[in-house]
């Protein structure tokens, strides 16, 4: 059995399980945060785009990032597999094992990654008919997503390398890779946007080609690790490519995925119910620009859980691949300890201490202001519930277990965050507040889920 390389000695036999965490997930945490900030670049770039043209941007954007996150988010889903594999081949000790899971993960994200590009540029003008109401945002929306989509296949395999590293330990890797990507989005950007540099000037669009460049640059150095460690983990070989190892890839993954899509698809209707707020009112998309404002802070808060998540799965997972069931169990609790602390604070920074300083950097607009204010007041409370929910449902993928994760999400957003918050939002007349006090229950009822399915212990009996 080979040591570990989750933290340094000292660190992995003290016995503080809470150092530990902090050194695997740390990496991770930045680098998803450095890799969400794409995003948050093109918020605060819209926002200085002349009115209406930056409500219209900025109202197209988290349809638009739905959209793509449908396609290539499920496609990514394949490192949900990857990284529970790995973890345990890499824990049992079968270096070449964990090997051939990166194989049949980045041959499979390269070439389902065509396919799934090809149909959603073919679907996109129809999809985007679906979730926005208004034609000069569907056009800004069609422009901007057709960029994203080119980049399936480079994010697609990202995520199955970056899920291989973080299985073995080195979460390191991607955080320099996202760091990289960041700072040439950013330039980029501020190139094809305004039309610096002899950029042409493209508006929303050009924070598509951004991406696009910025993805296929990240994926370049991706491999260059890749390459770094190919001795030791024996990957670089045809007789890699296996039906069998695919295929028990895709029966872990296909859960995650259904679950990536059920969000996705449900958070795109839970848009379409803000847009309804904007119907008729003949002026700027207010509540669908504050809508996603909102939605693109609260991401960077989703991002760091899903980072911690990401640590919990790698060692739950590798605690699972040494057999040890209860020390795999006592690391998801103490990730969720943490967790609470951390984000606690985050949720206090954003919904009591610095709500008007926030909302004042994200839009130019008056109106999108005020109607940002109760929604991040309400979801900073729930913040430390969202890490329960995020932490725990990462953790369950790392047991195998994907599958509870996929069906507790699909009665949580179907059978309350839609309904509830079209009645709350549309019949009771309650408009943006009500839309998102369903979205505070929906992170409650999320929470509840996962922590009684982990404390329940049954996934310490999957077997992959």
């Amino acid at each position: 059995m080979e040591t570990l390389e989750l933290a340094p000695p000292s660190i992995a036999l003290s016995g503080n399980r809470y150092k530990a965490i902090l050194w695997l997930a740390a990496p991770t945490v930045f680098a998803m945060l450095s890799q969400s900030i794409v995003n948050e670049i093109d918020v605060v770039y819209f926002s200085h785009l002349p009115v209406p043209e930056s409500s219209y941007a900025q109202a197209a954007l988290l349809p638009s990032l739905i959209l793509f996150w449908a396609f290539g988010g499920s496609l990514g889903a394949i490192s949900v597999g990857t990284q529970a594999l790995v973890a345990r081949r890499y824990a049992e000790g079968n270096r070449q094992a964990a090997g051939a899971v990166l194989a049949n993960a980045v041959w499979f994200s390269l070439v389902a990654g065509a396919v799934f590009s090809a149909v959603g540029l073919l679907l996109l003008p129809w999809l985007m008919t679906i979730v926005i109401e208004r034609p000069e945002v569907q056009e800004v929306a069609v422009s901007y997503t057709r960029w994203r989509l080119l980049g399936v296949i480079s994010m697609a395999a990202t995520m199955s390398i970056k899920a291989f590293f973080d299985g073995i330990g080195k979460t390191y890797v991607h955080f320099v890779a996202a760091i990289v990507m960041n700072i040439v989005n950013v330039i980029l950007c501020w190139m094809f946007i305004f039309g610096h540099l002899g950029a042409p000037r493209m508006g929303a669009p050009g924070a598509g080609l951004a991406a696009f460049m910025a993805t296929w640059i990240g994926l370049l150095i991706m491999l260059l690790y890749s390459w770094s460690v190919r001795a030791d983990y024996h990957f670089v070989r045809w007789a890699n490519i296996s039906r069998a190892t695919t295929w028990i890839l895709l029966k872990l993954s296909i859960p995650a995925a259904v679950a990536i899509v059920v969000m996705m698809g449900g958070f795109g209707l839970f848009a379409r119910t803000v847009g309804h707020l904007d119907e008729g009112t003949g002026r700027e998309a207010v509540n669908s620009a504050a809508n996603t404002d909102i939605v693109e802070t609260l991401k960077l808060t989703f991002t760091a859980c899903m980072a911690f998540g990401t640590a919990t799965a790698t060692l739950i997972g590798q605690a699972l691949g040494r057999k040890q069931p209860d020390e795999a169990q006592k690391w998801g609790w103490a990730s969720v300890r943490l967790g609470i602390v951390i984000f606690g604070v985050v949720g206090l920074c954003e919904g009591v201490l610095f709500t008007h300083q926030l909302v004042h950097f994200l839009s130019n607009s008056a109106a999108v202001r005020h109607a940002m204010i109760f929604p991040l007041r309400i979801m900073g409370i729930a913040t430390p519930i969202i890490a329960v929910a995020m932490i725990l449902s990462e953790g369950l993928f790392g047991a195998g277990n994907t599958k509870y994760v996929a069906g507790a999400q699909f009665l949580a957003i179907f059978g309350w965050l839609l309904p509830a918050s079209y009645v709350l939002g549309l019949k009771m007349d309650l408009g943006l507040r009500g839309v998102w006090m369903a979205a505070f229950v929906y992170s409650c009822i999320a929470a509840v889920a996962m922590t009684a399915k982990f404390a329940g212990g049954t996934w310490k009996n999957i077997k992959l």
